[in-house]
């Protein structure tokens, strides 16, 4: 990332010297030419406050470093795989492989946040039983099937808990911890895992319901 942003930087530097070095040698005073430069710089700088911000705002990222090449971020309300960090922007590839280029002002201004900057990463799943059933015996039933799972970590351990006691369901958070590189897949077969092992062991995932009474008033 740093590579590719230093070289557009000296690109652009000598290819302005080059310029005034090749008018200077065909015999062209080049001292008020400068100074036009200088002069047309100032105007455009000022024209282009915006541009000169998302320049500033990528120097910014190469100092700090928030994300490298390859991480899984969500910056400017896009969560995607940074695929490449220019003067003033950066691109992201989302999962569906659509290119998304935001300018860098905009992602200095905004949160930024790196899915993949730490090796291991917890799954937050929210699970509803029904009222009825033993919250014992579900914690067993979900604790057992996410350890099946080859993405679940053994350390640190999956945590099994109540989470809250909702409208029609005690909900239950189930969370175990993943690899980062492995988050998406992991997240579907893990899902589908406690799905099927509360069905096998007969535990109901109640859904958001109503009871209508009618009352047949004939006064």
């Amino acid at each position: 990332m740093l590579r590719k942003f230093i070289r557009n930087i000296i690109y652009a530097i000598l290819l302005t010297f080059v310029v005034i070095a090749a008018i200077g040698a065909l015999g062209i005073q080049t001292a008020s030419l400068v100074a036009i430069i200088g002069a047309a710089g100032l105007a455009i700088g000022l024209a282009l406050q915006g541009s000169l911000a998302n320049f500033a705002a990528g120097v910014l990222m190469i100092i700090f470093r928030p994300y490298k090449i390859g991480d899984l971020v969500q910056v400017a309300g896009t969560e995607g795989f940074v695929e490449e960090v220019d003067i003033f922007t950066t691109t992201l590839r989302l999962p569906d492989k659509t290119k998304i280029i935001i300018p860098n002002g905009q992602i200095m201004n905004d949160q930024i946040t790196n899915y993949t900057e730490s090796e291991d990463r917890r799954l937050d799943l929210i699970v509803g039983i029904g009222y009825e059933d033993d919250i014992d015996k579900a914690r067993e039933v979900l604790l057992a099937a996410v350890k099946e799972s080859e993405y679940v970590l053994a350390e640190p351990a999956p945590g099994i808990s109540v989470a809250e006691l909702g409208d029609s369901s005690v909900n239950v958070a189930v969370r175990p911890w993943v690899k980062s590189a492995k988050y998406a897949p992991a997240s579907h077969e893990v899902t589908e895992r406690v799905k099927k092992a509360l069905d096998k062991a007969g535990i109901s995932i109640p859904f958001p319901q109503r009871d209508v009474h009618v009352y047949d008033n004939k006064g």
